[in-house]
């Protein structure tokens, strides 16, 4: 065993995608991502937290979208963020277009939340 053990694991094929500007699946490298635990409308509050995670070695950073305050902090967030925000999307779709608007590298949203497929073409649309 090395002393990296995640670069021993014996990955399945995927297909790799850009979540920013950090390549996930396929051949790219294992990541490290985490989740942030302020409210995201405390944009002061979750930068700090982010500035945190970055100078521990942190690739990507998910953020909670559970209503409109989060996301309109989120632009600020992710200006001032040096890693890709992933939008965590909870409960409306329209939070998905939100977090799009506001430069989020990648929205991870339950479908259920979504609704009829006209919602769905207007988070793909806005993705």
């Amino acid at each position: 065993m090395s002393l990296r053990p995640w670069r021993d694991i014996t990955r399945r094929h995927s297909r790799q995608i850009m979540v920013g500007n950090v390549p996930v699946g396929g051949d790219a490298p294992v990541t490290v991502q985490t989740m942030t635990n302020t409210p995201t409308s405390d944009a002061k509050a979750t930068i700090d937290q982010i500035r945190r995670c970055e100078e521990a070695g942190v690739d990507i950073i998910r953020v909670s979208c559970p209503d409109a305050e989060s996301t309109a902090a989120l632009k600020q967030i992710v200006r001032a963020s040096r890693v890709p925000i992933v939008a965590d999307i909870h409960f409306h779709y329209k939070r998905a277009l939100e977090a799009a608007d506001a430069g989020a590298a990648c929205l991870r949203i339950n479908p259920g939340n979504i609704g009829s497929a006209e919602r769905v073409n207007e988070v793909v649309n806005a993705a």
